[in-house]
């Protein structure tokens, strides 16, 4: 049986006690010990039994160090700058296409000082959740706002984007319901159907044919609890767009909720960015849409949308929100400015997309492989994952940042160069692109 959340906030410390006995007495099970041996006996003449080191597994992990000895390692590189179009990584000048800053506002002089006059105000941090003393009337204003935004009736506002998926879904679940997922959803997805009591059901990859089969093998065989399927808006790696309007007729046959994490729609789909359902004309059939705000709100954190009774179960039972300190005084007025650039300027969202465009149609006609991409997310498939390294290196070396994505992020053989586009890169900045791109592609043998 879940246990109710508000029940750890009147625990006794006797009672606490005694269950942290009781945890650490599970933790020996596989271990038993024997009282009558010396405490500072080896662990197999304490117990008889050998038990394998837990730290195993790290000291024989050396795939990291051996990308590195090949000179080739892409990850953990330090920006010296502020984020833009244009960083300093290494101390190498480079154009930066593998950011999520779609409507380039990380470096708005109005998000900027927004963020800086909510910090002398308020301090750096709100020293505490949501749920006791970490609520400003920063966080309620921006939750109306962004209700109003999404044209949904509340709102609620996590600390991270991952969060907010790992909180949402795994309290919504419980152990008679049935979650289902996209193959290619994002890893909150997955981890928060993990964390539910849920049975959790896969379906091959935007293909709602083979949902309507999963769904209807569940209900056919007995299921009798409620449903939910999440599915990323805009899947991250690969730029496409969930088929929306079939997975929704779909659900609404089989009684199936519907969330949509649109972390990577928010601000881009939809006549006023207000993501996938917008741009499908399906705002009133999506249960709950989920958004983050390191995209583009330009800043840190998370939320989700829905109707009001939904907002206030998740508000009260959600241990991802109410056990995590709120975001600070600073992210939450950075996004509350982001929003005022967004409703005024729509013109960063056209230019966005022509950018996307051009992209997506230099590339393929080079000879590239860019698989189903409709989005600013353009990527160049490459195959192998030591290949993929090679050829984010040549493109680093020339000035050209982008981001290797290799198995078990995508299927194995499918490894790629994800690049991303933003509002603010300009023509000079995406023919530098695309003759570089180019030039390695031919090295490499991609293409003619």
């Amino acid at each position: 049986m879940r246990r109710v959340t508000f029940n750890y906030l009147v625990l006794a410390r006797g009672q606490a006690a005694k269950i942290l006995t009781i945890v650490l007495k599970s933790a020996l099970i596989g271990c038993p010990q024997n009282p009558e041996k010396g405490a500072d006996l080896p662990p197999e003449e304490k117990t008889g039994v050998k038990c394998p080191d837990l730290f195993e597994k790290c000291f024989q992990y050396t795939t990291p160090q051996d990308i590195r000895n090949l000179g080739i390692y892409p990850y953990f590189r330090p920006v010296q700058s502020a984020p833009g179009n244009e960083v300093v990584i290494d101390g190498k000048e480079c154009i930066m296409i593998g950011s999520n800053n779609y409507l380039g506002l990380v470096n708005h002089p109005k998000v900027k000082e927004a963020a800086a006059a909510a910090a002398l105000k308020y301090g750096s941090g709100c020293t505490g959740s949501r749920f006791l003393n970490g609520t400003l009337d920063l966080h309620i204003e921006l939750e109306h706002r962004l209700a109003k935004f999404m044209q949904r009736e509340a709102a609620l506002v996590f600390s991270t984007g991952f969060q907010t998926n790992l909180g949402t879904i795994s309290t919504l679940v419980g152990k008679s319901d049935a979650v289902f997922i996209d193959r290619q959803d994002h890893a909150c997805i997955v981890d928060g159907t993990r964390l539910s009591y849920g049975k959790i059901y896969k379906f091959a990859h935007n293909d709602i044919d083979d949902y309507e089969r999963v769904v209807k093998n569940v209900v056919n065989n007995g299921h009798r609890g409620g449903m939910l399927v999440v599915v990323d808006g805009v899947f991250s790696m690969e730029g496409d767009i969930i088929d929306l309007p079939r997975l929704v007729e779909v659900s609404q046959r089989y009684d199936v909720r519907v969330m949509v994490d649109d972390a990577h729609s928010v601000g881009v789909l939809g006549e006023t960015g207000a993501g996938t359902a917008e741009h499908f004309g399906l705002l009133d059939k999506v249960d709950i849409t989920m958004g983050t705000f390191s995209k583009s709100f330009a800043s840190l954190g998370g939320f989700i949308v829905a109707d009001a009774a939904v907002i206030e179960w998740v508000k009260h039972t959600a241990r991802a929100l109410i056990f995590s300190a709120s975001i600070p005084p600073s992210n939450a007025a950075a996004v509350l400015a982001a929003l005022d650039i967004i409703e005024t300027e729509p013109e960063r969202r056209e230019h966005l997309w022509k950018n996307a465009h051009r992209m997506k149609r230099e590339f393929a006609g080079l000879g590239f492989d860019v698989g189903r991409t409709e989005t600013p997310i353009v990527p160049i498939v490459i195959g192998g994952d030591i290949e993929a390294f090679e050829f984010w290196k040549a493109l680093f070396d020339r000035g050209v940042f982008t981001n290797p994505v290799v198995s078990p992020a995508v299927p194995p053989g499918q490894a790629m160069i994800r690049t991303s586009y933003t509002a603010t890169h300009t023509d000079e900045h995406l023919d530098r692109v695309v003759e570089i791109v180019a030039q390695v592609g031919r090295e490499k043998g991609l293409i003619s």
